[in-house]
C-alpha cells in the first residue's frame, strides 16, 4: 500500500512540488511505516509562497483584531475537535508516546485560545503630551511577511507558539517545518485554512532547509524570520538576516541543569530528573541534561534516580505502557550513542541504560535505553554540549554557590531548576542562575502559555516567546502627536 501524499497550502490552494519531487516521512519507531509523502519544493515554489504572503498582507492588516482573534479561537476549536487524529499521527512521525503527543496537541490549542483574545485587547498606549492641546498615543503594526522554521520535536507546539502571535498581531506567514515531521504543521495549517484563514494569510513549504533558505534571505518582502533549532543553524540565521535589516527571533540549545541541595527530598529530585531528563525521549530544548547535587544526599538520590530510570518503560508511542518513544533518526540516535561513548572516555561512569536496545520490538526502530551518567566533572563534553536525547550526566557541588557556578559554566543559558526546602537558597538561585527560565521544586521542562519563554547567551535572541512578551517580536511601535485645528 503506498503512503499517502500530501500537499503544500500556498495561496489558499493545496499544491504540489513545481519540481515534481517528494521525500518520505518516516516513523522513527518502525521504519518500514511510512507517515506520508510529502513535496520537496524548490526556490521557485517558496518565492511563490513569500510573493501570495506579501500580496495578503494589506488585507489581512486591516481586518480588524477581532475578526483575527475569531479565526485564531476557532482554529483553536477544529484542534481540539481532531486532536485525536493530529494525535497519532504526531506519534507516528515524531516517535513520542501517544499521551505525551495528545498534551501537545492541547496546548497547541492553547496559543490560539490565548493569542485570539488579544482581539479584542488594547494595543497601544494614550500618552501625555507638554503641549496643550496635542494628543500623544502609540500604535502597535504587524511588521508584513514573517518566516517560521520549525523543529521535528514539537511539531505542532513550535509552530502554533510562532503562528498564533504574528497573526493575530496582522502578519501573514509562510511556515517551514522539519522534514523530519511535516504531517503535524500540516494538521495545524488544515485547521487555520477551515477556521477562515483568507487566501495568501498562512503557507507551508516543505524540504531542503537551504533551498528555503536562499529564498527566504533572498526575498525583499520578508520582515521577520522566527527560529527553532540548533545553535548552529540559528546563529549562522541571525549573521546572514542581519545583513538585510530582517528582524529574527531565535530559541536554540540548551544544557538545563537541575540542582539538588542536601535538603532536598531525594525522591521528589529524582522524579523531577526523570521526568526532565528522559520525558519526550530528552528530545526537549528545555530537558534536564545535568544534575548537580550536594555531596549529603547523592547517595540517595543516585539510587532514587536509577530506579526511576530502570522503571520506564521504552517502546513504540502508540502502544499501551510505553513511557519512553524512540530518538527521531538515526543521526539522532548516533549522536546519543556518541555522547554517551565520549562520556566514557573523560572517565564518566555509566549508572543505567548507555545503549541502544535490541530485539524484535526494537530492531526497526531507533531505540536507545534511558542513560545517566555518574561523575562527571563541569569540564566534559557530557557536561557542556547538548545532546538532545536521554542523557543525564550527574556532577556534585560543595554548595549552592558552587552548584550556580556549575550552572552557568556552559555557553546556553535556558532553564535551570532547583530542589530545596530552603526559601533563602531558592531566592539565591533565582538570582544567581544566567537563564531565562527558572524553577524551584518543579522540573526544567513545562512553560505555560502567558508565561514569557526564552533563553540567554547561546540559547536564543533577546526576543522571548509565549504571554505579551511573545507579541513584542511581532510588531512595531508608532507614536502618533496629533493637534486638530478648529476651522
Amino acid at each position: 500500500m503506498s503512503p499517502e501524499r500530501y500537499k503544500n497550502l500556498v495561496a489558499g490552494e493545496w499544491v504540489e512540488a513545481r519540481t515534481g519531487e517528494t521525500f518520505d516521512d518516516v516513523n522513527p519507531a518502525d521504519t518500514r511505516d511510512i507517515v506520508g509523502c510529502f513535496p520537496s519544493m524548490g526556490q521557485e515554489d517558496v518565492t511563490r509562497a513569500l510573493d501570495v504572503a506579501a500580496e495578503a498582507f494589506a488585507s489581512w492588516k486591516r481586518l480588524t483584531p477581532v475578526a483575527r482573534g475569531a479565526i485564531l479561537r476557532r482554529t483553536a476549536e477544529l484542534l481540539r475537535e481532531r486532536a485525536e487524529t493530529i494525535a497519532r499521527d504526531l506519534t507516528r512521525e515524531m516517535g513520542k508516546t501517544l499521551a505525551e503527543a495528545r498534551g501537545e496537541v492541547a496546548r497547541a490549542s492553547f496559543f490560539f485560545d490565548y493569542y485570539g483574545a488579544y482581539g479584542r485587547l488594547p494595543i497601544g498606549d494614550h500618552l501625555p503630551d507638554e503641549r496643550d492641546g496635542v494628543f500623544t498615543y502609540t500604535v502597535r503594526e504587524p511588521l508584513g511577511v514573517v518566516v517560521a522554521i520549525a523543529p521535528w520535536n514539537d511539531p505542532i507546539l513550535t509552530p502554533a507558539r510562532k503562528l498564533a502571535p504574528a497573526l493575530i498581531a496582522g502578519n501573514t506567514v509562510v511556515l517551514k517545518p522539519a522534514t523530519l515531521t511535516p504531517l503535524s504543521s500540516w494538521h495545524l495549517l488544515r485547521a487555520l485554512a477551515d477556521a477562515g484563514a483568507p487566501r495568501g494569510v498562512v503557507n507551508m513549504v516543505t524540504g531542503q532547509a537551504s533551498v528555503v533558505g536562499d529564498a527566504v534571505l533572498g526575498h525583499p518582502e520578508v520582515r521577520a524570520i522566527t527560529f527553532t533549532g540548533s545553535t548552529a543553524v540559528g546563529l549562522d540565521l541571525a549573521a546572514r538576516a542581519r545583513a538585510r535589516n530582517i528582524r529574527v527571533q531565535t530559541e536554540m540549545g540548551g544544557k538545563n541543569a537541575l540542582v539538588v541541595l542536601r535538603d532536598a527530598d531525594p525522591d521528589l529530585a529524582a522524579r523531577l530528573a526523570a521526568s526532565g531528563g528522559f520525558g519526550q525521549t530528552g528530545q526537549r530544548c528545555t530537558a534536564t541534561s545535568r544534575v548537580v547535587v550536594e555531596a549529603p544526599v547523592r547517595g540517595a538520590f543516585m539510587d532514587a534516580f536509577v530506579a526511576a530510570a530502570r522503571r520506564i518503560q521504552v517502546g513504540p508511542g502508540l502502544e499501551e505502557g510505553t513511557t519512553m518513544g524512540p530518538v527521531v533518526d538515526a543521526r539522532q540516535l548516533e549522536t546519543v550513542l556518541g555522547a554517551v561513548a565520549q562520556g566514557r572516555e573523560e572517565g564518566a561512569q555509566v549508572r543505567a541504560g548507555g545503549e541502544r536496545l535490541r530485539g524484535d520490538r526494537y530492531d526497526r526502530g531507533y531505540f536507545v535505553a534511558p542513560t545517566i551518567l555518574d561523575n562527571v566533572s563541569p569540564a566534559m563534553r557530557v557536561a557542556q554540549e547538548e545532546i538532545f536525547g536521554p542523557v543525564v550526566s550527574v556532577l556534585q557541588a560543595g554548595d549552592v554557590d558552587e552548584a550556580i557556578e556549575i550552572v552557568n559554566r556552559t555557553r546556553y543559558g535556558l532553564s535551570a531548576a532547583i530542589v530545596t526546602r530552603s526559601l533563602a537558597a531558592a531566592h539565591a538561585f533565582a538570582r544567581g542562575v544566567d537563564v531565562g527560565c527558572v524553577a524551584v521544586n518543579l522540573p526544567t521542562v513545562g512553560w505555560d502559555v502567558h508565561v514569557p519563554f526564552g533563553g540567554f547567551k547561546d540559547s536564543g535572541s533577546p526576543f522571548k516567546e509565549h504571554g505579551a512578551e511573545g507579541l513584542q517580536f511581532y510588531t512595531r511601535v508608532k507614536s502618533v502627536a496629533m493637534r486638530v485645528e478648529d476651522r
